[in-house]
């Protein structure tokens, strides 16, 4: 990785002193070295960007002629009494989106008689329209559709829908049209000035601003304040990673003050108990923006993610009544464990298939899988473009019905398919009765009509994210002629296209993203905006950089570097989820030291293990972090590598090669000086230890001589030893403990655990001598405790895949840097 360090240009003395006004307690040099950097550098600039009171917000009806028909017609249909249906999305803008139409809204028309909303279904329809939902309004007497965070593309449908007597105003902030679609209204900021304060604004803010005109157009009805939709603002605008410039800022400051003080109330006393149950759930106290983007919104997404059906998150977000929403706020925690779960099962077979590119000649990294659910595939890939510098596409195959002509502008999901879902359950049942473990599927319902009226086809379809440098929207989009259907932003996109063009479509994508960078590599990089020590650390700093908050896109949090620091006291565990749920994933908790104090400062590294951190002095990029759970200020490692001048890394350097993944040249008969070569890929750093005390003991040079493993998904490892099984016990022959190793390339830990799945299974291992005996007795099957007893085999074959595939390709620094620590 990639570390650079920010243009450094001292702010004049007088922009110090204006910014330390804001920061009593502190120098305010940080603060104000930051903003100058980010373009703050006058006294009014400052003024509304640190104090939200300073601000003048832009007015609703600058949305010029298209804000004024919207209201008209909500008029309309408040004079004439018809029913108005809000269409939102299931994502968090969406969500937040719908609900804040629903409470405006419902300050006009009443709701459930009037007012309704629909969230189509993730994994069965698409974002934006569609003519199956609109069918069912009109057959309800729907006279008017609101659409929020989508619908600006959707020409189509609201022609369709104008067909059975139904307006459409759109509220959207996605891709526009070519020329303006036959609504009532459209009121998207896309059709603003780049410059203009109202341009970033999201779904859920754009919702908002309607509601703000209908309020200034009818002061004397509502009963409730517009301020009171602010929370669900907040949530939206940075769930959704827009700009937060102009008003999108304003409102997120607003919003994030009045969920804090909701918060603050007794949980029966909350305006939106959901809301603060959901905070608890995630140990998060609402007063920060890292609190939506690492609490509420992931939890929001992850409803739709998992179940498809997101509709219940507007009654968790909206619902007065404090024991429902307590009781959807658990099922909503619930579903975001299921996507740690599923986000951790593609992680590892993504990491796999990497193995397999060179990534020195791929630009565009493109990935498939028959296996991998949908819902989750944006998250995985916007994690390994991250890690790789490179834009990531990740596909999901499978049977999907050919779903007529829906726009594509939004489409930032993959689609769905009902005969896919009928592929995926025969799968399944096949599976079961094989005495293989199911693979946990998401259901839907059969749309009939898409099912009828429309023959099947095999596509591709998933998810794509990008770095910094590269438009991802553009790139997908030169390649539409080998698309089905596609949509997004610069930074993510959703699309899909036939199978047999993915070898084509990789092709052209790698080569046009080649052709434009020029001589440029492409590599993951962190910017660092400051050097600190661990002096500075703590409440005085945290309160000077929190000047900066709320931080986002175009302002994102301030990345710390600290130098020639060491670790202390560092420990790893598997993190616990809600109900005592383990899900798979790491965090490492250490303190952090240098020589500029003798107090040691806590921090935490997410997912990575204690034996990664360097030993000796190293560098480290960090954020500066409250932890409201701990009550406590720590620090959120970034990345971290050892120091130039690590004295235990040039200690040892020369008597350590690394002849990893390359042939191990033929040498002579052993003599008393010859290197000790280690040609077996080790799973834990204690192995490499012993190793490296037997080389010292014996004056010997360590030679690290193993290659890249060659693994198999840990399904394919299970499905081969329950088939190995059945031949055992049909056969009656005898194995040995090392042939069934060798056979599905695990270790001991792992075998046991898949014994002991085999017994719920229906199979008994006898030992013989040193020989296995595999029968079958039915008499031993336990399904409740099969999918239990074969995630943990699951589990331990992943870990330990993990661990073989970190141990080919960890630096020799940090192997160097590690080996000199005791045994355990």
């Amino acid at each position: 990785m990639q570390w650079i360090l920010a243009p450094t240009e001292q702010p004049p003395d007088w922009f110090i002193a204006a910014v330390k006004q804001h920061t009593p307690t502190s120098s305010g040099l940080y603060a104000a070295q930051l903003l100058w950097q980010r373009g703050i550098q006058d006294s009014q600039q400052l003024a509304t960007f640190v104090n939200y009171q300073n601000y003048q917000p832009a007015n609703p009806f600058e949305f010029g002629e298209e804000m004024h028909l919207a209201v008209t017609r909500l008029q309309q249909a408040r004079k004439l009494g018809e029913k108005v249906a809000i269409w939102g999305d299931f994502d968090a803008d969406g969500i937040t989106s719908t609900a804040v139409l629903w409470d405006g809204l419902g300050q006009f028309f009443q709701q459930h008689t009037h007012l309704t909303y629909y969230i189509p279904n993730r994994l069965r329809e698409s974002h934006g329209l569609n003519n199956s939902g609109i069918e069912n309004l009109a057959k309800q007497n729907f006279k008017l559709i609101v659409t929020c965070d989508t619908g600006s593309t959707n020409i189509d449908e609201i022609i369709y829908a104008k067909q059975l007597g139904i307006d459409v105003i759109v509220t959207d902030h996605h891709t526009l049209p070519a020329q303006r679609p036959p609504v009532t209204a459209i009121i998207n900021p896309r059709y603003l000035p780049s410059e203009h304060p109202l341009f970033h604004l999201s779904g859920v803010a754009v919702a908002y601003k309607l509601v703000e005109a209908l309020y200034q157009t009818l002061p004397n009805i509502p009963q409730d304040a517009l301020e009171n939709l602010l929370d669900l603002v907040a949530v939206g605008l940075i769930a959704d990673l827009v700009q937060l410039k102009g008003d999108c800022r304003y409102l997120a400051q607003l919003g994030i003050q009045r969920l804090q003080a909701d918060f603050k109330q007794p949980p029966t006393a909350r305006r939106r108990p959901g809301v603060g149950r959901l905070l608890e759930l995630c140990q998060k106290s609402g007063d920060r923006p890292t609190d939506i983007s690492f609490g509420l919104g992931p939890r929001i997404n992850a409803v739709s993610r998992i179940q498809g059906d997101a509709s219940f998150c507007v009654e968790l977000l909206t619902s007065r009544d404090a024991k429902h929403c307590n009781q959807l706020a658990e099922e909503t925690e619930l579903a975001n464990t299921r996507r740690k779960s599923l986000q951790k099962d593609v992680q590892t077979q993504v990491a796999q298939k990497l193995t397999q590119l060179d990534l020195s000649t791929t630009s565009v990294i493109v990935l498939e899988d028959p296996q991998w659910p949908a819902g989750v595939l944006g998250l995985v890939a916007g994690q390994v473009a991250q890690e790789t510098g490179r834009p990531t596409i990740l596909l999901s195959t499978e049977l999907a019905g050919e779903q007529g002509s829906r726009g594509a502008g939004e489409e930032l999901a993959p689609l769905s398919s009902n005969s896919a879902l009928s592929t995926q359950h025969s799968a399944l049942s096949e599976k079961l009765r094989a005495g293989v473990p199911p693979v946990e599927q998401s259901s839907g319902t059969q749309n009939s009509a898409l099912s009828t009226q429309h023959s099947a086809l095999v596509l591709a379809r998933g998810s794509a994210r990008s770095i910094n440098s590269v438009d991802l929207y553009q790139l997908v989009k030169d390649q539409a002629h080998l698309l089905h259907r596609f949509g997004g932003h610069p930074y993510a996109a959703g699309l899909s296209l036939p199978v047999e063009n993915i070898p084509l479509f990789t092709q052209a994508i790698n080569q046009q993203l080649r052709q434009s960078l020029g001589s440029t590599e492409l590599m993951p990089t962190v910017q660092v905006d400051l050097k600190v020590t661990v002096a500075d650390l703590g409440k005085e700093l945290f309160l000077e950089l929190k000047l900066l908050e709320p931080c986002g896109m175009g302002n994102p949090a301030p990345k710390l570097l600290i130098q020639n620091c060491w670790f202390e006291n560092a420990w790893h565990r598997n993190q616990q989820d809600w109900q005592g749920k383990k899900v798979q994933y790491i965090k490492t908790d250490f303190n952090i030291r240098d020589d500029s104090t003798k107090n040691p400062f806590p921090g935490v590294w997410w997912g990575h293990y204690k034996d990664e951190l360097p030993v000796g002095k190293a560098d480290c990029i960090v954020e500066l972090d409250y932890n409201s759970f701990k009550k406590r200020y720590e620090i959120r490692l970034i990345a971290v590598r050892p120091s130039n001048d690590s004295e235990l890394s040039q200690q040892y350097s020369t008597q350590i090669l690394d002849w990893r993944n390359r042939p191990t040249p033929n040498s002579p008969l052993p003599t008393p000086n010859s290197p000790l070569i280690l040609e077996q890929c080790p799973t834990s750093w204690d192995q490499i230890r012993i190793w490296w005390q037997r080389s010292l003991y014996n004056h010997q040079q360590l030679v690290l001589a193993w290659s890249k493993p060659h693994l198999q998904p840990p399904q394919e490892i299970w499905q081969t030893l329950v088939g190995i099984a059945k031949y055992l016990s049909r056969t009656q022959q005898l194995v040995t403990r090392t042939q069934l190793l060798g056979k599905l390339g695990i270790c001991d830990r792992s075998l046991l655990l898949g014994i002991k799945a085999l017994k719920h299974c229906g199979f008994i291992a006898t030992r013989q001598d040193r020989y296995l005996q595999i029968s079958q007795n039915p008499q031993t099957i336990s399904p409740h405790l099969v999918d239990t007893a074969v995630t943990q085999f699951l589990s331990a074959v992943s870990e330990e895949q993990f661990q073989q595939q970190y141990f080919s390709e960890v630096p020799l620094s940090t192997i160097v840097a590690l080996v000199n620590r005791p045994l355990n």
